[in-house]
């Protein structure tokens, strides 16, 4: 055996601790007054986050004494998102290897003890054309579908453009392509491509371009919010997730509003009170509320048996268009 062959490769393969930092972050969301809210610590900027310590039992561990200490919110329902490892993502004059463990947390704001260091961040100011509830958001026609039209027509040769507009028609619903709100990444990845957005900016030399309106967040914060928004979107359709966002009793109208205010999309009102009675997914309370302006409304629960009661796939909550 070529012995110095061999310690090479260890030596390629040795990782010094110092070059790489492990960092948890987390991915907070409830929906507040109708809006889907992201929880933000500094300058509304940062997702809650921290280094993995030896002394920590677990990354999970850890993210949620990061969490409290940052937020004063302890996290309740919570799972793994992404690993993000890519070099050129946190800007080239870092010299530090960052791997960042994120990962998606849900709740309610009322449950939060609250922090003068952290607030609550509708998602749709970072991606203000995900929004669909009144349509087309204008930032998508006037602005995007432009800007990337000139991004692929600018490409140096013909299959590349071909490439570029079929991947902008498909992520943005172009042309004759239909939105699909579970591509949140992928659009983002597009726009940050096409250098659209503050970020791309961040240790590169090329000549920038305008920038669509929209808030920008620290490192790939704004890449790993997107991340976790098009996971809860596909989720929703199929493991009744929402409910943790829902307080213990509910209107059905509030379901409707919180299930829409995920999607950014608008759902049919009798088709979906139909599916949530069929799927027996919640029952009635035998109380009422007045705080929807009209007459008393129905209060809701979530019936917590349905996991026990049924298999993954007879518990879904599908988003009906509209």
């Amino acid at each position: 055996m070529d012995h110095q062959a061999t310690g090479t490769r260890k030596d390629r393969a040795a990782v010094k601790a110092e070059d790489v930092k492990v960092d948890l972050i987390a991915v907070v969301v409830a929906v507040n007054d109708g809006e889907p809210c992201v929880l933000t610590i500094g300058q509304a900027d940062t997702l809650p986050s921290g280094p993995f310590a030896l002394e920590h039992r677990s990354p999970q561990s850890g993210l949620r004494g990061w969490v409290e200490q940052q937020t004063g919110h302890p996290l309740g329902y919570i799972e793994q998102l992404y690993t993000f490892a890519d070099r050129d993502r946190i800007g080239a004059e870092r010299q530090q290897r960052v791997i960042s463990i994120s990962y998606l947390a849900l709740t309610r704001k009322e449950q939060a003890g609250g922090s003068p260091k952290c607030g609550w961040q509708s998602w749709y100011e970072y991606f203000p054309w995900e929004d669909h509830r009144s349509g087309t958001p204008a930032v998508v026609l006037d602005v995007l579908r432009p800007r990337l039209i000139e991004w692929a027509d600018g490409a140096s040769d013909a299959a590349t453009r071909r490439e570029r507009r079929l991947r902008a028609a498909i992520a943005f619903g172009f042309d004759e392509s239909r939105w699909n709100e579970e591509l949140t990444l992928q659009r983002y990845e597009l726009v940050y491509e096409a250098g659209l957005v503050q970020e791309a900016g961040i240790g590169r030399d090329a000549p920038p371009r305008p920038l669509v309106p929209s808030k920008s967040m620290i490192a790939d914060h704004r890449r790993i919010l997107a991340t976790a928004i098009g996971r809860l979107r596909s989720k929703i359709k199929y493991r009744p997730v929402v409910f943790e966002l829902m307080p213990p009793l509910f209107t059905l109208l509030r379901l409707q509003r919180t299930v829409e205010a995920l999607s950014g999309r608008l759902i049919n009102k009798p088709n979906f009170r139909r599916l949530i009675e069929q799927q027996e997914l919640v029952e009635k309370t035998g109380e009422t509320t007045t705080e929807t302006g009209g007459r008393p409304a129905q209060l809701y629960r979530f019936r917590h048996d349905i996991l026990d009661e049924r298999p993954v796939a007879g518990t879904k909550l599908p988003l009906t268009r509209a």
